[in-house]
């Protein structure tokens, strides 16, 4: 077990049990210490890790050192911290973790999982030349909101985590939009409502606040349409892309941000629409925006749907959505101490919308399947089919 693992068996993951003003109280504290850059921020509901991946990425092409912070992970949580075009080593996490001891010394059992971890990102990142930090719920009081911002990147925002940020949409934006920082960019892919308040915030913050849009210069559009297909991107990925490129172009000139896409490989980021083998796919999405993006992504097609969920998510209308490319729900049981799966209510909801339902007992590789729910569902799957493997 390495340092970072010992100390994180400590710590709550639990949003409802945490502190919010803590992880400002120790930035106050410690901020001459941890001198870190003004960072890149980014907010939203869905596609967070996917833009600032490409983004880092793009970065990364003009021979910038780029660090980006994610969460959460898969199977291993040192992918929340990219450096260096790769994921970085257990023994040079360890060492950051021996830094940010020496910096915050008995406080550091104050903090939380996700503090923990954005303070880490912090020690780790802090000579670099661009830092990426994805916020993790919400904005507003989130421990990543608490560092000076270069540049706010707001990707779609929906409902999600309503029994934290609220019930209704102008809700959960206002406590995401509220973090834009004096330069902004935000998807166009909103809720008018959504577009309506990031414009009225703006103006009361000063802020330069840019829609992502499409490209004006014709090499770069062009680019960037060949990249898409090259890669076979989602719609849902390709948007990402747009507004990560849109994101260079405010801290770069056009030319080199052409000179970056030309450089661009395939994102590297687990998890996103990703295919395993010639049937299988994983997505660690989990809410009805994401079920959006895979039905038009399987659109015209019958899949096997290995899911399960936390009650505290709205699986009617995430099943309602995904019904149309579903062929069989295979619920993929899994134990979690903290938040009870929905095993039973799945099976019920099924019944409702008229779509066949029964329990995983293994993956047959001709069919094609998509695993799709929360990062532990996905990091239990892998492990599994990994160890079969």
């Amino acid at each position: 077990m390495t340092k970072v693992d010992e100390i994180l068996a400590q710590k709550s993951l639990h949003y409802e049990k945490i502190d919010r003003f803590m992880a400002f109280r120790m930035f106050e504290k410690y901020k001459e210490q941890i001198a870190l850059k003004p960072i890149i921020h980014i907010v939203g509901t869905n596609g967070k890790g996917s833009t600032g991946r490409f983004l880092a990425q793009l970065l990364e092409n003009l021979a910038f050192k780029v660090g980006h912070y994610t969460s959460p992970h898969i199977l291993n949580f040192k992918e929340r911290f990219y450096l260096n075009h790769n994921i970085v080593s257990d023994t040079l996490l360890d060492l950051t973790h021996e830094k940010l001891t020496d910096i915050f010394k008995e406080d550091l059992k104050k903090i939380s999982y996700f503090e923990y971890a954005t303070f880490l990102a912090a020690v780790l990142f802090r000579d670099c030349d661009f830092v990426i930090f994805e916020a993790g719920l919400g904005g507003e009081y989130d421990a990543t909101s608490v560092f000076e911002r270069r540049l706010s990147i707001f990707t779609k925002i929906g409902y999600d985590h309503m029994h934290i940020l609220g019930n209704k949409l102008e809700q959960i934006a206002r406590t995401k939009l509220k973090t834009m920082a004096k330069k902004a960019l935000i998807s166009n892919e909103q809720e008018k409502i959504v577009l309506d308040l990031a414009q009225k915030i703006a103006w009361l913050k000063g802020a330069d606040l840019r829609l992502n849009k499409a490209f004006e210069d014709e090499d770069l559009n062009k680019e960037f349409e060949k990249y898409a297909l090259d890669y076979a991107l989602p719609q849902f990925l390709k948007h990402n892309l747009s507004l990560a490129l849109n994101a260079c172009l405010l801290l770069n000139s056009k030319e080199e941000v052409l000179k970056a896409l030309k450089k661009l490989k395939n994102l590297n980021l687990a998890g996103r629409c990703q295919k395993i083998s010639e049937n299988l796919f994983i997505d660690v999405g989990h809410n009805e925006m994401a079920a959006l993006a895979l039905r038009e992504y399987f659109k015209g097609q019958k899949i096997i749907l290995v899911y399960n969920s936390y009650l505290d998510k709205e699986i009617f209308k995430i099943l309602q959505i995904l019904k149309p490319i579903i062929d069989t729900i295979r619920i993929y049981k899994y134990f979690n101490e903290d938040r009870k799966p929905a095993n039973e209510l799945i099976f019920k909801i099924a019944q409702e919308l008229n779509l066949r339902c029964e329990m995983f007992k293994g993956i047959d590789l001709k069919e094609k399947t998509l695993v799709f729910g929360s990062f532990i569902l996905v990091e239990k799957f892998l492990k599994e089919y990994c160890d079969k493997r």
